[in-house]
């Protein structure tokens, strides 16, 4: 497992990067060998109006084709923003190795039908659903052209055709207020 510890626009001081890799490492066996890389980025946010400046993302990148887990979490003190972001990790982690535990011995050890009930009903939380759907023409046009759009819509993403290329990409409004492009890899 490789981990990367940076900061953005910061120089990360070697107590903080050394918490932050323990913290973030105890998280990380708890996925066992399904890690294959984990991203830590620390960064302040400029803004004298806002209290919890000091902010912790972590994204874990698992094999493929598993999850990507990411968390983010701000405090007043940087360290105080990485207990609270390897906390919520946990929870992420505990509950992808219990859904994917479940799965693996539903499928592999032949389980009598009570066992799957069991396992069933230990399941509190309901799976998210699809509760609306929406269809759109995609209409090719360049990245500058949709942002107009992003804007005027007033919503966090939009989905075009890219005109130079033809394929589908997503643009997304960031939280520091810049925008994210997610452009289709051929695989």
């Amino acid at each position: 497992m490789d981990m990367i510890v940076k900061g953005r626009h910061m120089e990360v001081r070697p107590d903080v990067r050394a918490y932050a890799e323990e913290k973030v490492g105890k998280v990380a066996k708890i996925l066992n060998s399904m890690v294959m890389e984990v991203e830590v980025e620390l960064y302040h946010e400029r803004n004298r109006s806002i209290d919890k400046n000091q902010i912790a993302e972590v994204t874990i990148y698992t094999k493929h084709p598993g999850p990507v887990i990411r968390a983010r979490e701000s405090a007043t003190d940087m360290k105080a923003a990485i207990d609270l972001v390897s906390g919520k990790l946990e929870r992420q982690a505990a509950k992808l190795k219990g859904k994917l535990d479940r799965k693996h011995m539903a499928k592999g050890t032949g389980l009598s039908e009570a066992a799957h009930i069991d396992i069933e009903a230990e399941e509190v939380e309901e799976p998210p659903v699809i509760v609306k759907t929406k269809s759109m023409e995609l209409k090719p046009m360049d990245a500058e052209e949709a942002i107009l759009q992003l804007e005027m819509l007033g919503h966090d993403f939009f989905v075009f055709t890219a005109a130079g290329t033809g394929l589908v990409n997503v643009l997304y409004k960031r939280r520091d207020g810049d925008y994210g492009l997610i452009v289709p890899k051929p695989g």
